[in-house]
């Protein structure tokens, strides 16, 4: 829809374009108080279907975006700009809206996605020849990729020394203030965000999720609130129980840049000043945020991540090809009720808690022999938070292929995890009802319950909740075959 003329005589006058990516937000955004700063600003959206080729964002993801687009229309419009969507390839787009303007500048937050550079270039180059500037800001990242080095000045590959490298650095910059924008007075075309269908319809699989999420600015800043004033104080020994809200759920909120890490950073800080008590936990909880840092360095000097396998070993794993046992896992009918209630958490919320991701993660590369890409390709369409940078990190790290691997012999027993960290079963019984009748002590086995106690609870293994797709001990033994026949290739 066109936003309204008003003087046109001064619309060409200090024109600048603030072009938004995945920093969808008013604050903190050091690119947007530059353009506010040197005067009429036109924000920009564009929706370009080839970038990224086979990582373009998923399903999942799709219903975040719409809902953050917009938050973030209105947040412009309470200071009287219009936000201008545009779908197509980024650089004509941006190229053409500079030209019927005439504006001098385009701004934007740099990313670190293995096409960005590429892109960034083309536009700087293309911008450049109509007398254009394209300016590039921090905006996703506590330190930039290049700042932070071993000492023989090459990437980490450990995510803790890693870690201690970025903390030895000045403190990440105060967060910048939401700027005073001054409109656009010209006439532009913009598209409509429902035309885009970012949202499901047939089936509406996210008919609820507005009750679980609120996607944008305001609900990032209310997530980061209530986290760190009622939940952060248990996060240290409460993450890893999946029935608690003792996490932050913060990562879609990341992922899109509704909120920036300088933010949470900040936050986190003044926390433990008010939460003296709460220094451990909030440490812990500000390393997660450095495992994000880490998976975006990774990504940036190593940007075939996401495709291939970290340590080059793993393109000789023989990785198994099974549809029917991918399916199960992905549908949450494997047998192990623990696996099967974090697949149907992610179906049905888009998330799911990261102590259980590792659970499943590690069931599909260990017990199943499935390569780690498939599920790294399921997370993608399903999860808010699909980011990829963490998403192909995590994956390989679980898979033992990636950089700072969990060892080849480490293989979580869906069982005993879930015994541990949901010994009352509150988070299970939850997603797998199924098995909800049964007592603690065969809820996590339920093919060991004597046949009375699976007919009282109401289990028929087979018909009402599958039997197991694979023998724990069996599959163990298998994984270790498999993962030493990479020792000969040492």
């Amino acid at each position: 829809m066109p936003s309204s003329p008003k003087n046109r005589s001064t619309a060409m006058a200090d024109v600048s374009i603030y072009w938004f990516r995945d920093d969808l937000r008013l604050a903190d955004l050091p690119g947007l108080a530059a353009a506010a700063q040197a005067g009429h600003v036109i924000p920009v959206f564009v929706r370009d279907p080839d970038l990224g080729d086979t990582w373009r964002i998923g399903s999942a993801s799709q219903w975040w975006l719409h809902h953050s687009l917009l938050s973030l229309r209105t947040r412009l419009a309470e200071q009287g700009l219009e936000l201008i969507l545009k779908s197509g390839a980024t650089v004509a787009a941006l190229s053409a809206l500079a030209a019927q303007t005439g504006a001098t500048t385009v701004y934007c937050s740099r990313h670190y996605q293995p096409w960005a550079g590429a892109l960034e270039t083309t536009l700087k180059e293309r911008l450049s020849k109509q007398g254009v500037r394209l300016k590039r800001y921090p905006g996703t990242l506590l330190h930039e990729p290049e700042d932070v080095a071993t000492g023989g000045g090459t990437p980490f590959k450990v995510f803790t020394p890693f870690w201690r490298a970025c903390n030895r650095r000045p403190d990440p910059h105060q967060p910048v203030p939401v700027p005073e924008l001054t409109p656009y007075n010209g006439l532009i075309e913009s598209e409509e965000l429902l035309d885009w269908g970012l949202l499901p319809t047939s089936p509406n699989w996210a008919f609820d999720w507005n009750d679980l999420w609120h996607p944008g600015e305001a609900g990032a800043q209310t997530a980061l609130t209530q986290f760190l004033d009622y939940h952060v104080q248990d996060y240290g020994d409460g993450r890893d129980i999946p029935s608690e809200p003792n996490t932050s759920k913060l990562s879609p909120y990341l992922r899109f840049g509704n909120l920036s890490p300088r933010q949470v950073w900040h936050a986190a800080q003044a926390s433990k000043l008010e939460l003296p008590e709460a220094v451990g936990s909030i440490e812990k909880f500000l390393s997660e945020i450095g495992w994000r840092e880490f998976c975006y360095h990774l990504l940036f000097h190593f940007p075939t991540m996401p495709d291939e396998a970290f340590n080059p070993k793993f393109s000789f794993f023989p990785w198994d090809d099974d549809p029917e046992r991918l399916i199960a896992w992905q549908r949450g009918q494997t047998g192990y009720p623990i696996v099967d209630a974090g697949m149907r958490e992610l179906w049905q919320t888009g998330f799911m808690h990261n102590r259980v991701r590792m659970v499943v993660a590690s069931f599909l590369t260990k017990h199943l022999l499935l390569n780690w890409r498939a599920g790294e390709e399921w997370f993608w369409d399903c999860l808010l938070d699909a980011d990829i940078a963490s998403n192909a990190c995590s994956w390989q790290w679980v898979g033992g292929s990636g950089a700072d691997a969990s060892p080849y012999f480490r293989i979580f027993n869906p069982i005993a995890q879930g015994e541990k960290f949901d010994k009352a079963g509150a988070y299970t019984r939850r997603w797998v009802p199924e098995v909800a009748d049964l007592p603690n002590k065969y809820l996590h086995k339920p093919w060991e319950a004597p046949d009375d106690v699976l007919s009282a609870a109401g289990v028929r293994l087979g018909d009402t909740y599958p039997r197991p797709i694979v023998d724990h001990k069996t599959a163990r033994e298998a994984a270790l075959s498999a993962y030493g026949t990479l020792k000969s290739l040492d």
